[in-house]
């Protein structure tokens, strides 16, 4: 069901995309659209984690290099009844954490070094479940996939009075009510797919270690600190998969509604009435 949902997405994003292609530049705008949405979904399905973990640097780990955490994730992934992601360390002060990969089988989940020096068993625990039910339920390709077309509207939008138009072009005010509106909205999309999912994986991270004061405490800890030390190397299209946002400490304009996560205050309070 939770693949069927992702797929379900996926095809909503991109018909949206074409669709904006269409009300651009008419018939050949949405044969351009279907053309790149097509390419921008293949190359998301089968290379975007790699070069999320490309870009952080990710160091592969194993049981022999890291037992402890290792040991916690064997553990949860055999009570989640999932297969074993492959583990990763990036080597940045910013405790935080992030799952990657399309399917259960081509999962990745990486840990920061100051998540592991700052964190307890216990709190690395319920952040690792976190991860595992981002993987449970498909997080990461959907988030990829809606960044990819949000971005990817913004593009067309910039780029839409040069598309060759018909007969069935609208007319020149709604072509740039549309290149405003757009780009918004499908930004506004992503945002809120992302902290709906970060809602879902925190209440599924407190049933797998059945200790939602973990997670609690976990959170406020990342929050506080993320909040102080900066991560050089995040950027905002990968912003969406990390448990805490690498930018908390930043002061962005309507930083709230284009958030890709809940306040922390929020996902704690959601927590507190599952105990």
């Amino acid at each position: 069901m939770e693949q069927f949902k992702t797929y379900a997405l996926m095809t909503g994003l991109t018909l949206l995309f074409i669709w904006f292609g269409g009300m651009i530049a008419g018939q050949s705008g949405m044969i351009i659209a279907f053309i790149a949405a097509a390419g921008m979904n293949f190359y998301a399905y089968y290379y975007s984690d790699q070069q999320v973990l490309k870009h952080y640097d990710a160091q592969p780990v194993d049981a022999h290099s890291k037992p402890e955490l290792y040991a916690i994730v064997h553990r949860l992934t055999q009570r989640a009844n999932l297969p074993m992601p492959a583990l990763y360390i990036v080597h940045e002060a910013q405790p935080n954490a992030f799952a990657t990969g399309r399917d259960y089988e081509h999962a990745a989940v990486a840990v920061t070094d100051g998540l592991l020096e700052l964190l307890t068993e216990e709190e690395i625990e319920a952040v690792i479940a976190h991860e595992l039910s981002h993987i449970k339920h498909y997080d990461m390709l959907i988030g990829t996939v809606a960044a990819t077309i949000a971005g990817a509207i913004a593009m067309l939008a910039q780029f839409g009075m040069f598309f060759g138009g018909g007969r069935d072009r609208p007319n020149i005010i709604v072509t740039l009510a549309l290149m405003f509106i757009m780009p918004m909205a499908a930004t506004i999309i992503q945002m809120t797919v992302s902290r709906n999912r970060e809602f879902m994986a925190d209440e599924g991270a407190a049933k797998m270690t059945g200790h939602p004061e973990w997670l609690q405490s976990g959170l406020q800890k990342l929050d506080n600190y993320a909040r102080g030390i900066a991560m050089p190397e995040a950027d905002p299209q990968t912003a969406h998969m990390f448990i805490v946002n690498p930018f908390t400490g930043h002061d962005f304009s309507m930083q709230q509604l284009f958030s890709t996560h809940p306040s922390t205050e929020q996902r704690i309070a959601r927590l507190e009435a599952l105990k």
